[in-house]
């Protein structure tokens, strides 16, 4: 029995193919029809973020630059109607991305379980790291300046290339071992949670105000 594809090449014919593909979406906010405003949320993180002290606490004693609600408010959606709004556009962004890397995830829903603020000032940066016990994350953004951290995404099989070389200058962005995005305004950016990832120091004169999220897979 043959066990060539359609795909195959034929015999003489030197060919390559693109395998165990990693997928990032990028998307407005608004793309489905629905959307909040971007000065609505950032007032809205700003004062959050001024009347959170357990947060603030939080942030001083892991020396977390400038501001997270990660530690200290875990209900956003539920106290803001801005927040609520926010996670119901997430929920059609996130069902297409799930749709597009072909989940298959049966009878079982897939339900945002946390979602909190950032305010990165400038010089801050948000080191290299995995979102556990989730199956996709993103980040919506709220304020970014010119000269804003961008966010840094890292080839999943770099621990396991061993003594391969580097990349030529000019290779194409799939086959870069680093990737960088330099977010906007209005966008939501979705990944697949074990994706590692990184925000690169904000060099602007202002703070970089954004939105992340985890969504996880299971029961309601």
């Amino acid at each position: 029995m043959s066990t060539t594809s359609p795909s195959d090449p034929v015999a003489g014919a030197p060919a390559t193919r693109a395998l165990f593909e990693t997928r990032v979406y990028r998307a407005p906010l608004g793309a489905y029809g629905a959307t909040v405003e971007a000065h609505e949320l950032e007032a809205a993180c700003l004062s959050i973020a001024e009347d959170d002290t357990a947060g603030q606490a939080w942030c001083e004693d892991q020396g977390y630059p400038g501001y997270t609600s990660y530690a200290s408010l875990t209900d956003l959606p539920w106290r803001f109607p801005s927040f609520q709004d926010l996670a119901a556009v997430l929920d059609r962004h996130v069902a297409a991305f799930a749709r597009e890397v072909h989940f298959d995830l049966g009878d079982k829903p897939v339900r945002l379980d946390s979602l909190w603020i950032n305010i990165l000032p400038p010089g801050g940066i948000h080191t290299a790291h995995i979102h556990p016990h989730s199956i996709i994350s993103g980040t919506t953004y709220v304020t970014v300046p010119e000269g804003a951290g961008a966010l840094k995404f890292e080839d999943p099989r770099l621990p396991m290339m061993m003594a391969a070389p580097g990349r030529t200058p000019d290779a194409p962005e799939a086959l870069k071992p680093f990737v960088y995005l330099q977010p906007q305004v209005g966008e939501v950016v979705l990944w697949e949670s074990w994706l590692r990832h990184e925000v690169t120091m904000n060099m602007a004169d202002e703070e970089r105000i954004s939105i992340s999220f985890n969504y996880g897979w299971g029961e309601d």
